[in-house]
């Protein structure tokens, strides 16, 4: 307030110099106060926990906005594959603050099972890692759950990943959940029990044969949450605020992917939070106009875990190449992933949603050796030609309407400049490129940290 004050008597008294050097520090304030978005565009499994390894160093804070332990990040760097559950990617990074903010649901016995397999890396897990109170609480109940739902659909499957996510969610929204704040009141096991207790009799409702023992997965629960009371809980939403006001830099790190969104993906075969732009909002405490980049992550290609729509999934020699060479099969639940070429249809429509500046496009290298490729760039609609993303893309009412492109032949996987890319590549980016109107900032070439090309 003290500078605009300034700033308004230097115009009035028109000196112009004093008036320049106060406007410039404002503005200067106001980019330091900004928060940067890495967010998947597909349905998942983009490779965002790479890019947010690799951007990283230029942050200050990396917080995670929404999701659950199904969200398995992987990065690779120095030979070794790491999987990340909860935790945000930064955590590899000694200078990098951690948070988990409160649109994310955590599971104390997954958490407590992922700080253990961090132990080898001598990580001060305790100062880099902070959770916000009002993260919710997956209960070994909300599990079970999700088991007896999915279990009760039959042929109806969703592909819930079952480890009680969506159950959480429900709880969330139906105001009956528990939070990471409830640990620290006296009264946390008697909330505990009444929600458990709810939950019991509606697994019971689902009528269907589910085996398990309740006292040993609440004894392994409770444990957990001992080991979770050792970690800093935060009110987020102040500690974020506070940190953009002293100028820190911060990346907001998404899971699951935009088509994936409750509101804006292929519902019913969504996740149960907003995966979106929008979600970074609600899932921090952040305002709208503190966002400043979107960084959108795509593969060169297209993969989807579990059920739902696909228009350009693959059935053929190609599909099944795709997934050999792109090793792709979930680094959480071991799924096998369903392949298909790149949809710009779809990601065009991520692209709006999100609002994204900058893309970063993945696993080029796996494209390497087919003669043409395909780009899906409209649908046949229920007879018409559309290129926009319709209310339905069940494969009765959509089918791809490709284009052609003259693939590469090289390995990939050694380049280190954009310059060395062979020209079929180059093509291939500048098309996307083209078609959504966004510029393909990142492209990488390989599993590794290393293994990333800056355009």
């Amino acid at each position: 307030m003290e500078l605009i004050s300034k700033l308004i008597h230097c115009i009035f008294t028109q000196q112009k110099k004093k008036t320049n050097y106060i406007h410039k520090q404002l503005t200067t304030n106001i980019t330091k106060m900004t928060v940067d978005l890495l967010l998947g565009l597909q349905w998942g499994d983009e490779g965002k926990g790479k890019i947010v390894d690799v951007l990283t160093s230029k942050y200050d804070i990396i917080a995670r906005f929404q999701g659950g332990p199904n969200a398995g990040h992987t990065l690779e760097f120095d030979g070794i594959k790491h999987v990340l559950r909860t935790i945000p990617s930064g955590i590899f990074h000694k200078n990098a603050k951690n948070i988990i903010g409160n649109g994310v649901v955590i599971d104390p016995v997954v958490f407590h099972k992922e700080i253990e397999g961090l132990a080898k890396f001598n990580l001060d897990i305790t100062s880099k890692l902070l959770i916000s109170r009002k993260a919710h609480l997956i209960l070994p109940t909300h599990r079970l759950l999700d088991a007896a739902s999915e279990a009760s659909k039959g042929k109806a499957k969703i592909g819930s990943t079952l480890k009680g996510i969506g159950p959480t969610y429900m709880d969330k929204t139906g105001r009956n959940g528990i939070r990471v704040g409830d640990i620290e009141l006296e009264d946390f096991k008697l909330r505990y029990r009444a929600l458990a207790d709810k939950h019991e009799s509606m697994i019971a409702f689902y009528d269907v044969d589910l085996q398990y023992n309740l006292q040993e997965m609440e004894d392994e629960f409770f444990a957990s949450i001992e080991e979770l009371k050792k970690l800093t809980f935060i009110d987020s939403e102040e500690y974020l605020n506070k940190s953009l006001k002293e100028g820190k830099t911060i990346l907001a790190e998404g899971a699951q992917g935009s088509l994936l969104d409750v509101d804006f993906g292929t519902y019913p075969f969504v996740t149960s939070s907003n995966t979106t732009a929008a979600g970074a909002c609600t899932g921090l405490g952040i305002a709208p106009n503190r966002v400043k980049q979107v960084f959108g992550i795509f593969k060169a290609y297209t993969t989807r875990v579990g059920s739902g729509p696909f228009p350009t999934e693959l059935f053929d020699e190609v599909g099944t190449a795709m997934a050999k060479i792109g090793n792709e099969f979930g680094s959480v639940t071991g799924r096998a992933r369903r392949c298909g070429w790149l949809d710009l249809v779809a990601l065009k429509y991520a692209v709006q949603v999100n609002g994204v500046t900058e893309l970063y496009m993945m696993k080029g290298d796996v494209l390497s050796g087919f003669d043409t490729l395909k780009v899906c760039t409209a649908y046949t609609y229920k007879g018409k030609e559309i290129s926009h993303l319709p209310y339905n893309i069940e494969p009765e009412n959509v089918e791809p309407v490709y284009t052609e492109i003259k693939g590469w032949q090289a390995d990939l996987t050694k380049m280190t400049t954009y310059d060395e890319l062979p020209k079929e590549l180059k093509e291939y980016i500048e098309f996307i490129e083209k078609e959504v109107e966004v510029p393909i900032k990142v492209i990488s070439v390989g599993p590794d940290r290393k293994q990333t090309i800056t355009k």
